[in-house]
């Protein structure tokens, strides 16, 4: 089993606030890891402190064996990390086409343009369409597609359907099946248990910037509703 990420007694927080007390989690290559809890627990402010966002208090970030602990952002990238933000972030005065590529990094037999738009015929519908002019449904498609572009060891995505209509959101949930299926590597946020459990290899839950459960895919099914307690208001 090779460690993608590795994040180890992870301390961050804004300010005088401390948000993570601790923390500690695994990235496995090839799988899909979930990260899950509550709104206001800590999951933005891990994958902030990962993406190089935000600097941690103290703890290490290593990736792909190299510590990258308070690394700017950039280095993250250039380290094969690609995010999917929350609430997308598409350039809003760029196209379709142009949000692709403001940020690609090509590589041989990797994603391109033209598998993009394969993956998601809707963006190659509007591929002129400016990114103001995208439905949010639209605009997590070109998130998604504008993080593979960077053609990415690790695919991160925080709050992938959050507030998506049903249909968009299985046309992503198809997506990510795929991508598992092709052994890409992907940590991701998310609360749709039921979706998750489809796809998702390995469950951390974190509540008050501690994880307090964690498992793989035998144990979140065997304790399914344990796990739920820590998601429920």
């Amino acid at each position: 089993m090779t460690h993608l990420a590795q994040i180890k007694d992870l301390h961050a927080g804004y300010g005088r606030a401390e948000v993570l007390f601790g923390l500690d989690l695994d990235v496995v290559e090839g799988a899909v890891t979930t990260l899950i809890g509550r709104n206001g627990m800590g999951k933005t402010t891990t994958i902030r402190s990962l993406m190089g966002l935000l600097t941690p208090r103290s703890g290490s970030i290593h990736i792909k064996g190299a510590d990258l602990t308070g690394a700017p952002s950039y280095r993250v990238a250039q380290a094969g990390v690609g995010l999917v933000p929350e609430g997308r972030q598409v350039f809003p005065s760029l196209s379709v086409v142009e949000n692709l590529r403001a940020t690609a990094r090509p590589r041989p037999d990797g994603w391109s343009e033209a598998r993009i738009f394969e993956a998601f015929p809707r963006l190659a519908e509007r591929r002129g369409h400016f990114g103001f002019q995208l439905s949010g449904g639209e605009q997590q498609m070109l998130a998604i597609g504008r993080a593979l572009m960077t053609n990415p060891d690790l695919l991160v995505l925080d709050e992938a359907t959050e507030g998506l209509a049903p249909l968009i959101r299985e046309e992503i949930w198809s997506m990510l099946d795929r991508l598992k299926r092709s052994g890409l590597s992907i940590l991701l946020v998310d609360k749709n248990l039921d979706e998750l459990s489809r796809i998702s290899d390995h469950y951390y839950v974190i509540e008050k910037g501690r994880i307090v459960w964690r498992g793989n895919a035998a144990d979140f099914g065997a304790n399914r509703s344990e796990v739920e307690q820590f998601l429920h208001i």
